[in-house]
């Protein structure tokens, strides 16, 4: 399991969502090494960059994400 990318506490981090889908997020590393919340949703996978432990969930701000 990976390293939570957020710093939050636990029970705020299962709170939070894709804001276009509503799927859950999963904490991954980016292509660039960075850390970056990806959504569950095998339709639209997002990724949400984290920034200094703070995960930024605006739509404007993801990138699709290419299936494994």
């Amino acid at each position: 399991m990976n390293e939570p990318a957020t710093s939050l506490e636990p029970w705020a981090r299962e709170l939070l969502r894709c804001p276009v889908t509503g799927a859950t997020l999963t904490d991954e590393v980016g292509p660039d090494g960075q850390p970056e919340l990806v959504s569950t949703d095998p339709d639209r996978p997002l990724a949400y960059p984290v920034r200094d432990g703070i995960p930024v969930l605006l739509a404007d701000e993801a990138r699709p994400v290419t299936p494994r």
